[in-house]
Parts: C-alpha cells; sequence; structure tokens
C-alpha cells in the first residue's frame, strides 16, 4: 500500500527480530511486520481523518446510562433527603476531581485516551456500577433475611466478603466494555489501569455521598468531618487502586498477547483482596481500638507506595516502547533517529514544542498532532504485532501517512 510515495508493506518476514528488551512488549502470536524503505514525499499531503472506529462508546449505551442515573439520583434522594445530597455531593467532589486529575495529568500523558471512553468510565463507575450494585445487595439481602442468618455474621460478612465481591464485580464490567468498545484504544496496561481508576473514581463519589450523608445525620458536623478525613483524605485512591488493579492486569494480557480472560481474573482476584483487607481493617475496629490506623499504617501505605512505584514503572515502560516501535520506522527511514528522539522521550518533546512555537506562524498545533500521531503508530504497530487486531494494520498505515504529512508541514518552509 502506498502512503506519500513511500510502499508500506505488513507481514512475516525471516529477519524478524529474535529478542525482546521487555516481557511486556513481547507478542506471542506475531512476528514484527517488514517496513519498506521510505520514498521521497510529494510536497502536498491531504491528511487522512484519525482512525474513530473502536474508540468510543456505543450510543446505546449512553441511554442505558441515562436512564440508571435518574434511578440512582432517586434512589438516593427518597432515602437520604436532597439537602444531605446536596450538601454531600459538594463534599465528594474534592475526592473525586483530584482522583481526576492525577490520573489525566499524571498518568494518562504519554497517550492520552479518548475523552468520550474517559466519560463513560467515569460514568459507569458513578452510575450503572452504584445501581447494580444496589440492585444485587437487596436481592442478596432478601436470602440472608428467608435463611434466617444471624444479624452480625450477616453485616461482618456483607463488609469483609459481599461488597468486595459484588463491587469489583459491576465494576469490571465496565473495564470489559470499555475494552469491547475501545479495542483500538485500549492498548496496555497504562490504559486498564487508567480505566480502572476512573471507574473506582465514579463509583467512590457516589457511595461517599451515602456515607457522608449517614455520618451527617448520625453524628452531625463532627461525624461528617471525621468521615470525610477518612474516606476523602486519608483513602481517596481506595476505589481507585482496587479497580485500577484489574484493569492493569487485563492491559498487561492485551499488550503482550497473552490469555486475557486469565489476567482478568488473576486481577479481579487482587482486586478483591485489596478491598476485602481495606474493609477489614475499619472492621476490625470493632473488636480492636484504633485497628483501622494500624492496618493503615502497616499495610494500606506500603500498598500505596508499591502502587505508585508500578505506575512510575508502567510510564517507562510505555516510553520505552514507544521508541523501539518507532525506532522501526526510523531504520526505514520514515523518521529520523533525533525524531525518535524527540517524540519518545519526555524532554525531547517538550524542547519540539518550543522549536514548533518558534517557526514561521507558531506550528505548535502540528507538533503537538505529529506528537500524537507518532505515539499512536507505535501503539498500532505493537496491536498488529499481537495479532489480535485485524484493523491494526490499516490504522497503522492510516497513521503513519498523517504522521508523515504532518512531519512535512513541520518542515515546510
Amino acid at each position: 500500500m502506498t502512503y506519500g510515495g513511500g510502499n508500506f508493506h505488513t507481514g512475516t518476514v525471516g529477519d524478524a527480530q529474535q529478542g525482546w528488551a521487555s516481557p511486556l512488549a513481547h507478542p506471542a502470536h506475531a512476528q514484527p511486520a517488514h517496513i519498506a524503505p521510505a520514498a521521497p514525499q510529494e510536497p502536498h499531503l491531504q491528511l487522512p481523518p484519525v482512525p474513530s472506529k473502536g474508540r468510543a462508546p456505543w450510543l446505546w449505551i449512553w441511554i442505558v446510562l441515562g436512564v440508571l442515573a435518574v434511578a440512582v439520583i432517586g434512589y438516593y434522594i427518597t432515602g437520604l433527603g436532597v439537602v444531605g445530597v446536596a450538601i454531600t455531593s459538594f463534599l465528594a467532589l474534592f475526592p473525586f476531581v483530584g482522583i481526576i486529575l492525577t490520573v489525566l495529568l499524571l498518568i494518562d500523558r504519554w497517550e492520552p485516551e479518548p475523552r468520550s471512553l474517559i466519560v463513560f468510565a467515569l460514568a459507569w463507575g458513578a452510575v450503572a456500577s452504584i445501581a447494580l450494585t444496589l440492585l444485587t445487595i437487596i436481592v442478596l439481602d432478601l436470602i440472608a433475611m428467608l435463611l434466617g442468618t444471624d444479624p452480625l455474621l450477616h453485616e461482618i460478612l456483607s463488609i469483609i466478603v459481599r461488597a468486595p465481591i459484588v463491587e469489583e464485580g459491576w465494576k469490571l464490567l465496565g473495564i470489559l466494555l470499555v475494552l469491547w468498545m475501545g479495542r483500538k484504544a485500549f492498548d496496555g496496561p497504562v490504559d486498564g489501569l487508567v480505566y480502572g481508576m476512573l471507574i473506582g473514581a465514579g463509583f467512590a463519589f457516589t457511595e461517599n455521598i451515602q456515607y457522608f450523608v449517614q455520618a451527617l445525620y448520625l453524628g452531625g458536623i463532627d461525624g461528617l468531618a471525621t468521615n470525610f478525613f477518612l474516606r476523602g483524605v486519608m483513602s481517596p485512591f481506595a476505589h481507585a487502586m482496587f479497580t485500577g488493579a484489574i484493569g492493569l492486569m487485563i492491559g498487561l494480557a492485551k499488550r503482550g498477547g497473552r490469555s486475557i480472560p486469565l489476567f482478568t481474573l488473576i486481577g479481579y482476584v487482587i482486586g478483591v483482596a485489596l478491598h476485602a483487607l481495606w474493609n477489614a481493617s475499619s472492621t476490625l475496629d470493632i473488636f480492636f481500638p484504633n485497628a483501622f490506623y494500624t492496618v493503615y499504617a502497616l499495610v494500606e501505605v506500603p500498598i500505596f507506595v508499591l502502587f505508585i512505584v508500578c505506575v512510575v514503572q508502567l510510564r517507562k515502560e510505555e516510553m520505552r516502547l514507544t521508541k523501539e516501535r518507532l525506532g522501526e520506522y526510523a531504520d526505514a527511514g520514515w523518521f529520523t533517529r533525533q525524531e525518535v528522539d524527540m517524540l519518545a522521550t519526555p524532554q525531547g518533546r517538550k524542547i519540539g514544542k518550543r522549536w514548533a512555537a518558534s517557526l514561521r506562524g507558531n506550528r505548535s498545533a502540528l507538533m503537538k498532532s505529529f506528537v500524537a500521531d507518532a505515539t499512536a503508530l507505535a501503539m498500532a504497530r505493537q496491536r498488529a504485532l499481537t495479532g489480535r487486531d485485524p484493523g491494526a494494520v490499516e490504522d497503522e498505515h492510516l497513521l503513519l501517512h498523517r504522521a508523515s504529512a504532518t512531519r512535512q508541514a513541520l518542515l515546510a518552509p
């Protein structure tokens, strides 16, 4: 297939790479495709549209979310009161916005996810996961009542066992929907982490409203302040971490061409275990005073630190993979090695943006597009190498064309 005068062929060749720099990037089902050398390009290329298929939620699912949103709002207002919900919704926004900013500005900066999928993830967590969890709990409570389960035992099991299994299960469904609807955007572990954390953030936002209202009614302002400190200050990332771990494991499977069902199960077990541990620490206060703070300091804080280290390493891996994949195009003459360094390193991107801003007409927007297209190109090539996305090769062609055209525009007199 010809783009801008260059022939770009895909297929298995005999000179396939034998070694891989990272196990995270190792595809299980395909070999590297051959990239033909770049040929001189025409001075004016028509920029093809960014591939959109497989990067957005289905239209009908927004209707479902809208119906569920009305149901959840009605349930909360009926059970908790308009004033209480209004006041605590404002308070719940603080940790909610904090998580969103952390995810979008720190974790998702390298290869930003489509906005529609980001909004869907937040909405699924805040609306669908809550609604489905409430329905499940109602059914399970009725079953427990019919079986005559001891009330105290039922309460403890509900907190430590039922809540983690049910809540993480419905949040997991949201991740799987993103994986299905946004199969061309969900490229690897960082993407899975982002979607999982956003779903967890949405869930925590709505759940916090309930807990804050109950604390306000039972303990007044002091009770609300204490509950806000525990949930909004000490543990704002709890749900985001639980579900983020699930998304991360699914992303690892997607990136490396491994078994998605197996890694989904592993991620779900990890998420449920973390959730159960967190809930158990608060339940221990019933029997051991200040047990929550002890477990928080000795267990939860180290887990959070480990989580941060994991995020940092995943971002480094994403940068390394971008540089490796774009380096293959540089070997074929599509980019220079200097351009690969500019596109695949944080410092290089900063320098590139400053350089573009200094050009005639301020070409910062072109540079931003060039970086985005080149990064998406690297990820599309990785998907093609795993052999799981039949449309990845077509995306690769289109993105290569876009990146080449944008590059020409940047270098034009």
